[in-house]
């Protein structure tokens, strides 16, 4: 249902929020609260862009799979006996029962409901007592797929099998966290996946803001990432993915009690790279934060015009775990970074309520909330493109 302020007049004043940090202005409070809205915005947005599903990881083996969601639409993630990564609907294309949950190891998926079997390719192999229906070819059945691409070792899918591959468009990204070593980094464990009544921008925005960064989280867990010292390196006009850069008073700066390393460093990191912590956005998905001993991964899928779904979870350096103090050093850093997302999702909670004020206003921004500037560059243009395209009919 297209809501009643969307129209050319409004489209065109999102202008202003692409616009040089110095004269932009944030985005409309009804484009964080208003449901038809979220529903222009799943055409504009996610219908066609590159999204998070997960790491590769996660599916190593043939059989192995696992279960997602993404604008409501229930995803299997999964690698079928050829060695293929695939992903398809989970939704049975019989009655719509969802024929897999959670995760784990199968040569196939069975609908529980009436044993409809599917292949891990996403063939229907077997549907009982159908041989009294008319016309029934099971061979013209199968689970609906996905486009897919791996980057840096994260599953990233497209309902648009037209859409551009993504890779090409995150070089600029890629080369500047490639010392991390993404792709060759282990998992901590499997990631806590929680629900969150605000918008899926909000979230987004605030994991990538500088300008709050030693304000909100003011005290010795966080005060050595100064937010002047934030800085937004200038991508390529195309780019899919942004960053921000920012500095620390020491190198190998750490969130924990005792603001250092604790872990292994990753080995390729230069003395420069150690002096830094790095930010990256790769919308409407992904957001890293990278440090020199460990990155957070944080996936944000967006469920509602005001709610989503978040994934975090935590790589290091391949072979830490085995270290006999692991779990002991994990779990400091775990608990200050637990701290510390405590007060950002406090405060997102509570944005979400003062963005449906009668009383919230289009504002100016900070030079130190450049990444704002950034994910409005991404996002203004796929909204007008939109826009243009339904009114063209």
């Amino acid at each position: 249902m297209q809501a009643s302020f969307m129209n050319d007049e409004f489209f065109d004043g999102l202008d202003r929020s692409a616009l040089p940090i110095e004269d932009a202005e944030s985005l409309p409070p009804l484009c964080y609260t208003n449901s038809g809205f979220y529903e222009f915005e799943k055409e504009a947005v996610f219908n066609h862009e590159w999204l998070c599903a997960g790491r590769e990881s996660w599916v190593k083996d043939p059989g192995d799979y696992f279960t997602t969601s993404i604008i409501g639409e229930p995803l299997i993630v999964c690698r079928d006996l050829s060695g293929k990564l695939r992903v398809m609907s989970a939704v049975c294309q019989h009655r719509a029962m969802l024929v897999a949950e959670g995760r784990g190891n199968a040569r196939g998926f069975v609908c529980p409901y009436h044993h409809w079997s599917y292949a891990l390719d996403g063939r229907l192999a077997n549907a009982p007592a159908m041989n009294k229906t008319r016309d029934f070819d099971k061979s013209s059945v199968r689970l609906p797929s996905l486009a897919v691409e791996v980057w840096l070792g994260f599953v990233f899918v497209n309902f648009d099998h037209d859409a551009p591959p993504l890779a090409p468009r995150l070089k600029a990204v890629a080369e500047a966290i490639e010392r991390y070593d993404l792709i060759d980094s282990e998992d901590v464990g499997l990631p806590q996946t929680t629900k969150f009544p605000w918008n899926w921008k909000v979230m987004f925005e605030n994991n990538n803001d500088g300008y709050h960064a030693n304000r909100l989280h003011h005290g010795p867990l966080h005060d050595f990432v100064p937010s002047d010292r934030s800085s937004f390196p200038e991508l390529p006009p195309d780019t899919a993915g942004y960053l921000r850069r920012n500095g620390t008073l020491h190198p190998d700066a750490s969130f924990n009690a005792t603001q250092k390393a604790i872990l292994p460093v990753f080995l390729r990191l230069t003395p420069e790279d150690r002096q830094f912590m790095v930010f990256a956005n790769i919308p409407p998905t992904l957001s890293l934060v990278l440090t020199s001993d460990m990155v957070i991964y944080l996936i944000v899928r967006a469920t509602g015009a005001e709610c989503h779904e978040m994934d975090v979870g935590e790589l290091v350096v391949a072979g830490a775990r085995k270290d006999p103090g692991f779990d002991h050093r994990i779990a400091m850093i775990m608990n200050a970074a637990g701290k510390i997302m405590a007060q950002d999702q406090h405060v997102d909670e509570l944005v979400q309520i003062g963005l449906r004020s009668r009383f919230a206003a289009r504002s100016r921004y900070s030079w130190q909330e450049g990444a704002q500037k950034q994910f409005n560059s991404w996002l203004v243009p796929r909204y007008q493109s939109c826009w243009r395209n339904l009114c063209a009919g």
